[in-house]
């Protein structure tokens, strides 16, 4: 299971219609997460390292969009607080 992580152009996130997914916020933590299904997210700010049960570490923050897929079980480690726009499915 493969997190992704890219920086999208404007007109990528326009065309997502990125700007009217609701908003999440945490301040800095550390906590397990499983995805039930699939989630896009675009961070607004925030630094996090997330890692998968695997042992497979991956870094993103601030004006990267990222995928996790459908059945991840991972760890997030958020390093500054995150705010971020996300859709699931």
């Amino acid at each position: 299971m493969k997190i992704r992580v890219r920086k999208p152009t404007q007109a990528e996130l326009d065309s997502m219609g990125v700007l009217s997914w609701p908003i999440w916020e945490k301040e800095v933590s550390t906590f397990p997460w499983v995805y039930d299904m699939s989630e896009t997210c675009f961070l607004l700010e925030g630094r996090v390292t997330v890692t998968t049960d695997d042992g497979l570490s991956v870094a993103f923050g601030e004006g990267d969009l990222v995928t996790f897929p459908e059945g991840l079980s991972c760890t997030w480690n958020i390093h500054s607080p995150v705010r971020k726009h996300y859709s699931f499915g």
